[in-house]
């Protein structure tokens, strides 16, 4: 089976991808950058001549936390076009093989799509638009058997936080590791019924602020 990862280089994305590669799974890993949405559509199209796709993993993403008024335009339109953008463009041009293959989206949302933090309405909006349109997705495409789940992770140890100004705490309680998620995804893929929407929590909730030097 063919599974198409985007975020496929590190954290979540790399994980999944190990996770399914030791389950059969074979990856297709995507050249274009997923904000170059032209290219990205040929691509796409180029591999499904001679692939159809069975899961579609839609996992890289970029934060940005701060003063809305602080966030330049490209910035604003470099985060949305990734979190969001390219998840329903990917989506869309992947249906008419999925239909074929009665497959399954995974969108990896946030648990910010969940609650309304300080500076995070930027990241916040596009990642409740990505929670949103998995859920209506699946309603939109439940007579075709596609199966459409959205994972909203709590803070969760990756490479996510490296150019943040702060990180996730190192005490064991308070994160999610990637494998955390990639088990819950291969869980879901094997789950006879569809997970539509699931928040993955850590018991506690704690951070760690960076000291600049």
């Amino acid at each position: 089976m063919f599974a198409l990862v985007t975020g496929y280089s590190s954290g979540i994305g790399k994980a999944i991808c190990e996770t399914l590669e030791k389950n059969s799974y074979k990856i297709i890993k995507l050249k274009t950058r997923l904000e170059d949405s032209k290219n990205l559509e040929f691509e796409v199209k180029s591999i499904l001549k001679t692939k159809d796709i069975n899961v579609l993993i839609n996992c890289a993403g970029i934060g940005v936390f701060k003063p809305h008024e602080e966030i330049s335009v490209l910035k604003i339109k470099e985060l949305i076009d990734v979190n969001l953008t390219a998840p329903i463009i990917l989506s869309s041009l992947l249906l008419r093989t999925l239909k074929r293959t009665k497959g399954h989206i995974i969108n990896i949302s946030s648990i910010e799509a969940t609650k309304h933090s300080k500076f995070s309405a930027l990241y916040t909006a596009s990642k409740a638009g990505l929670r949103d349109f998995s859920l209506c997705l699946f309603e939109e495409l439940r007579k075709s058997d596609i199966k459409i789940t959205s994972i909203n992770p709590d803070i969760t140890k990756t490479p996510f936080f490296d150019e943040l100004d702060f990180e996730a705490s190192n005490k064991t309680n308070t994160h999610l590791l990637a494998n955390d998620i990639a088990k819950t995804v291969l869980d879901i893929l094997k789950f006879k019924a569809v997970v539509t929407d699931i928040t993955l929590r850590a018991q506690r909730f704690e951070i760690k602020k960076k000291v600049h030097k």
